[in-house]
C-alpha cells in the first residue's frame, strides 16, 4: 500500500493515472456505504503494483487508499479472504502493540475491493532504505513488528492454513511454456540458474521439508522492504494477500534476504547514490573483480548490524523454535533469487547485479548454518 498524496510531498514514489472510476463502480459503491462520499476528481491518483488502486481525498474530506485484489473466476478471492482473515486477528492487540498496520475502513466483497485510512506523507520502506534511512532502530522495530505477528493467538479464527507457493518446487526442474512465453529473457536465464544447480535444487527441497516439520505460526509470507511504510515515526507493516499459516522462518528470512539484496546492490550502486545521478556508478560492468571482492565486503559490513538489529527486536518479543534461524538463513537465499528472477522482467540479460545476489544465495542455500553467526543471529538467552 502506497501512501502520499502529491507529487510535492513525495516525488520518490511512481504515480500513475489511475483506472477511470466508470470503469469500476464499486468504487463508489463502497465509499458510499462507509459513509465517505466519494472521491474527487482532483488530485486522485494511483501508485505502483499489480492490482488496480486510488489514493485521494473523499466529499467527507477524509483521505483514503482503495486497493484491488485477485478474484476467481467464480468471484471468490483467496486474497481478499487472508486479508480480512488478519484484520479480523489484529484486534486482540492493543493500541501500543509493535505489530502496527493502517487502518482499515472496510470491503467490497463482491468487487474484491479494500478501503484504508491514508497515511498522507508516508514513505515506503523500500524508499527509506533506498535513502540509507532504514537504520538500525527501525530494523529493531521491523523485528518486533514481526515477533508481535508469529506471536497471534490464532485459535478459534479460520486462517489460511495452505501450503505457501514459494519457492515452487515443480519449476526448479521446468516450468510451464505458458509461464515461459510471459517472461523476459533474463528471468528465463535467472530460472536456469537455479534449474541447471543441482546443489540449489537440493537444498530448497531440503528447506520446504525443513518447514513442513516446523512450529507453524501467523507469517505475511510476502515481506519484503516496500510492505513496510514510515508515517511520522511510526513504522506499519501492510499487504496481507499471502497471510496464512506458515513457517515464521520465511518473514525473517525475507527480511535477511532484502537487506542482502540491498548490500548486493550497493557494491554496483551504493546507497545513497541513484543509478541516473550525474557520476553513480554503472551496474558493475566497468568493475574489476578485486573491486567487487572489496566494496563487496565493505557493504557487508555496512549492513550486517541492521540484520543483527532486526533479530534483537524479534527476539525481544518472541522466543524463536531452535531452528528457527538456519531455517530463516535458507529462505534468505531463496529470497535472493526470487528478487533477482522479479528484477529481471524488464530486461533481456543477466546484470552483475543479478548474477552477485544468485551467488550470494547460493551460499546461504548450501550452508545456512555457517551462515548464522556471520549474520549475528545469535540465539536468544538460556536457549540451548
Amino acid at each position: 500500500m502506497t501512501t502520499a498524496t502529491s507529487t510535492e510531498q513525495q516525488p520518490a514514489l511512481l504515480r500513475y493515472q489511475p483506472t477511470e472510476l466508470d470503469s469500476s463502480p464499486e468504487v463508489s459503491e463502497l465509499l458510499q456505504q462507509l459513509g465517505l462520499g466519494s472521491f474527487v476528481p482532483d488530485g486522485l491518483t494511483a501508485f505502483g503494483g499489480r492490482n488496480d488502486n486510488w489514493a485521494g481525498t473523499t466529499t467527507s474530506g477524509d483521505q483514503v487508499f482503495v486497493k484491488t485484489v485477485v478474484r476467481a473466476p467464480d468471484g471468490s478471492s483467496r486474497e481478499l479472504d487472508r486479508t480480512l482473515a488478519y484484520e479480523n486477528l489484529v484486534g486482540q492487540l492493543p493500541a501500543d502493540s509493535p505489530l502496527r498496520s493502517p487502518v482499515h475502513l472496510g470491503t467490497h466483497r463482491a468487487g474484491a475491493l479494500s478501503a484504508y485510512r491514508l497515511l498522507s506523507g508516508a514513505r515506503s520502506g523500500s524508499e527509506v532504505a533506498l535513502d540509507g534511512d532504514f537504520d538500525e532502530e527501525l530494523c529493531r522495530t521491523a523485528g518486533r513488528a514481526v515477533a508481535t505477528l508469529h506471536g497471534l493467538d490464532t485459535s478459534g479464527t479460520d486462517v489460511d492454513s495452505d501450503e505457501a507457493p514459494l519457492p515452487p518446487l515443480g519449476w526448479l526442474e521446468a516450468f510451464p511454456w505458458s509461464a515461459a512465453q510471459e517472461r523476459s529473457m533474463a528471468q528465463i536465464a535467472a530460472w536456469k540458474l537455479v534449474q541447471d544447480d543441482a546443489e540449489v535444487v537440493s537444498a530448497l527441497h531440503l528447506l520446504r521439508d525443513r518447514e513442513k516439520a516446523a512450529p507453524l505460526t501467523p507469517a505475511h509470507c510476502d515481506l519484503r522492504f516496500d510492505q513496510f511504510i514510515h508515517h511520522e515515526g511510526t513504522l506499519y507493516l501492510c499487504d496481507w494477500e499471502e497471510f496464512r499459516i506458515a513457517d515464521p522462518a520465511r518473514d525473517v528470512g525475507a527480511f535477511i534476504g532484502e537487506w542482502l539484496f540491498q548490500a548486493t546492490y550497493s557494491v554496483f550502486a551504493p546507497t545513497g547514490a541513484p543509478t541516473g545521478a550525474p557520476g553513480a556508478p554503472a551496474l558493475g560492468f566497468d568493475l574489476t573483480h578485486e573491486e567487487i571482492v572489496e566494496r563487496g565486503a565493505d557493504s557487508l559490513r555496512r549492513h550486517v548490524p541492521r540484520i543483527a538489529a532486526f533479530w534483537q527486536g524479534y527476539l525481544e518479543c518472541r522466543v524463536p523454535d531452535a531452528g528457527l534461524a538456519e531455517r530463516a538463513v535458507g529462505f534468505a537465499g531463496w529470497h535472493m533469487y526470487d528478487r533477482l528472477i522479479a528484477t529481471a522482467q524488464a530486461h533481456a540479460i543477466l546484470n552483475p547485479v543479478a548474477r552477485a545476489a544468485a551467488g550470494i544465495g547460493r551460499v546461504l542455500l548450501l550452508n545456512p548454518s555457517g551462515a548464522v553467526a556471520t549474520l549475528r543471529l545469535e540465539a536468544p538467552s538460556g536457549s540451548s
